[in-house]
């Protein structure tokens, strides 16, 4: 049995879980002309959701068992999801629209997978982690199929289907192995019978935890598991591209702390050289390949691929470092793509199908602000100072330097230069390029505010990122 004061620490996941069934009801009932109701609704429920963690994250401990944990890192992770999910559903609102794609099923699904990635943080047993995984990710195979009229969308949802059971198959062999091991499936417990473990069996441990990374890597979209990622950005309806780049790599690097740093640290030693093999076969794929791209979304495909790169090295220096440099960075990244693709969704007006880089041929013509913002956050993606990028980047470089890795920390260098020509190639074609649409960019003033504020808010980070770093250090404080 379990205790009002465990439910207590779940209040915000059963209010996301409430409202959820509520959009689920109240959406069978409206007409099209009112589904604006669903979307409000929605919305409702992500603010008291983070409402609700506002209040809470001073209440810490443990329910059902030790097997559901709320710590600073959950309520510091749940906060930024759910801060990325209310700006998705703000840029998507229109898009849907007018795209006329199901914006019940489309915000029902994502409300579901928000409550998954909000499980999979404050996982402290493998049971509950698989399982919070699974629900985060099978509504996501769906919403990639959302536009069931494009061949491209399905077929899309397919390979995700397929190569995301495939994971999950390796996630749940390592997780056999590492119970057959322990007898246990509690992180902790797991953690200090691992530490005391001798040779011959310190070996199978070693052996579950190859298919473990094999499972965070394809959540990341590392190479060699990263054939999903251009097919997925292109392939689904940009919204969801927006859902799938942000959010879920925020709960995924939760995961990848909850196994490496909670479970596996006494073999760090051994899964950080994963990481770093991983890390440069990453960007060396994603950077290089980006260059001969000529869609946008293949290109920040492939860009993500590259910054999960970047990441990958922060967890590599992690044994010396911490994971504070790894933390900022993903939420550094997940802001700032995030922002990519809501001046994407801006500018795809009237069904208009942004995609090829030439799209943004004389965007500063057409929109001097929008052309602005986009123009900061590919600084911030490029690494180029004084946007936030450059100091998540920075902060890397010197976590290798500390840990005295200086042959990956120039490597990693050399590569965030290849990384700036194709990103300063877009703020080439927006302010030396022609336009081929003269026709003004126009939209909803909550949306012009929400972008604007959010592409301004990413150069703020970069001159002044003391707040943000030190939001991200007490949530492993």
């Amino acid at each position: 049995m379990f205790s009002v004061a465990e439910l207590a620490l779940l209040r915000p996941e059963l209010t996301l879980l409430g409202f959820g069934c509520l959009v689920l009801v109240v959406d069978l009932f409206l007409s099209e002309q009112q589904k604006a109701f669903t979307y409000l609704l929605t919305q409702a429920g992500v603010v008291c959701t983070m409402v609700l963690l506002w209040q809470d994250q001073e209440h810490m401990g443990t329910a059902f068992g030790g097997q559901f944990v709320a710590d600073s890192f959950a309520y510091t992770l749940k906060f930024v999801v759910l801060f990325l999910v209310f700006f998705m559903f703000l840029y998507s609102r229109r898009y849907c629209k007018e795209n006329q794609l199901p914006r019940g099923e489309f915000h029902l699904l994502a409300l579901f997978s928000t409550l998954g990635m909000m499980l999979l943080v404050s996982a402290q047993s493998l049971l509950v982690l698989y399982l919070a995984l699974e629900l985060m990710a099978l509504p996501i195979y769906v919403l990639v199929a959302l536009n069931r009229d494009s061949q491209q969308s399905v077929e899309a949802s397919m390979k995700y289907f397929v190569m995301g059971a495939l994971a999950s198959g390796f996630l749940l062999y390592g997780m056999s192995f590492i119970y057959g091991i322990t007898g246990s499936l509690d992180i902790s417990e797991i953690s200090r019978t691992i530490a005391m473990l001798e040779d011959g069996r310190l070996g199978m441990s070693l052996f579950a935890c190859v298919f473990v990374m094999a499972a965070i890597a394809f959540k990341f979209g590392l190479v060699p598991f990263h054939m999903w990622v251009p097919d997925v950005y292109q392939g689904a309806p940009l919204n969801v591209t927006l859902f799938i780049s942000s959010a879920p790599k925020i709960a995924a690097f939760g995961m990848a702390y909850r196994l490496l740093h909670d479970m596996m640290m006494p073999l760090a030693h051994n899964w950080s050289q994963f990481c770093l093999v991983l890390a440069i076969a990453s960007l060396a794929i994603g950077n290089i390949v980006a260059i001969a791209q000529t869609s946008i979304r293949r290109l920040l495909a492939y860009s993500t691929i590259a910054h999960v790169g970047y990441l990958f090295l922060a967890l590599f220096a992690a044994e010396q470092a911490g994971f504070v440099p790894a933390l900022y960075y993903v939420v550094v990244y997940t802001l700032t793509v995030a922002a990519a693709f809501g001046v994407i969704l801006f500018m795809s007006q009237g069904g208009q199908h942004i995609d090829a880089l030439d799209d943004f041929k004389g965007l500063a013509k057409r929109s001097p602000w929008l052309a602005f913002l986009m123009l900061v956050i590919t600084f911030s993606l490029a690494g180029v100072p004084p946007t936030v990028g450059f100091y998540a980047k920075l902060n890397i470089i010197q976590a290798l330097l500390d840990a005295h890795y200086v042959w990956v920390a120039v490597l990693a260098m050399a590569f965030s230069v290849i990384g700036a020509f194709y990103y300063l190639k877009i703020v080439r074609l927006m302010y030396f390029d022609d336009a081929e649409f003269l026709a003004p960019l126009t939209g909803a003033i909550d949306t012009r505010i929400a972008i604007s504020l959010h592409g301004l808010a990413i150069l703020l980070f970069g001159i002044l990122p003391a707040p943000l770093f030190v939001f991200c250090q007490r949530a492993l404080s």
